[in-house]
């Protein structure tokens, strides 16, 4: 059993501002209804891409909630494990996949509002399934977390996602959800 976490039990999104070979469209609901379009950074962190669309592709992620969403920092998801809707939240955040764990692709990327980035544990060499989505800048987290991408499109779907509560961002009743992750090109 893994849990993905970052200082504090937070995690971070990327940012970036190098060209994207690919990228994801995110159909959320729940208190946030709408779609959220991601470029991928396919040569800041190709291993991470890789890893992302393979299982967006799968359809792995189609249905997993936004399980640690922190005000003013970010909002996680991406627990393919047991984070799936309906599931036991109290697990959530503490999967990965079924596939081996990625190693550290650490960039100059900074941690900006809409970077996309890769949750892992203590372990730089962890990452496997999680992400998360910045709401705001984390600086802290640059040079320490895997860039992968960030938002184009919908933001504002983004920052209306439904906060957790708590030091570690926990979502309390029905959190919001992936409905459809889609490779995009």
């Amino acid at each position: 059993m893994r849990k993905a976490f970052i200082a504090g039990g937070l995690f971070a999104v990327l940012v970036g501002s190098s060209a994207a070979a690919s990228g994801l469209e995110i159909e959320v609901a729940g208190e946030a209804n709408g779609t959220v379009k991601i470029d991928l950074f396919e040569d800041v962190a190709p291993q991470h891409v890789e890893r992302i669309t393979t299982l967006a592709e799968q359809g792995a992620y189609d249905g997993v909630v936004f399980h640690r969403v922190i005000e003013g920092f970010m909002a996680q998801t991406g627990d393919v494990e047991f984070g799936k809707e309906g599931a036991d939240m109290r697990r959530a955040g503490m999967g990965g996949s079924n596939l081996p764990d990625v190693p550290a692709e650490f960039s100059d990327i900074p941690f900006d509002k809409g970077v996309v980035g890769m949750a892992r544990s203590q372990n730089p060499d962890s990452a496997n399934s999680q992400f998360f989505i910045m709401f705001d800048a984390g600086y802290f987290l640059n040079g320490q977390y895997t860039v992968v991408g960030k938002v184009t499109e919908g933001q504002e779907v983004v920052d209306s996602i439904k906060l957790g509560t708590g030091g570690n961002g926990a979502v309390v009743g029905q959190p919001d959800v992936m409905k459809s992750v889609t490779v995009t090109e």
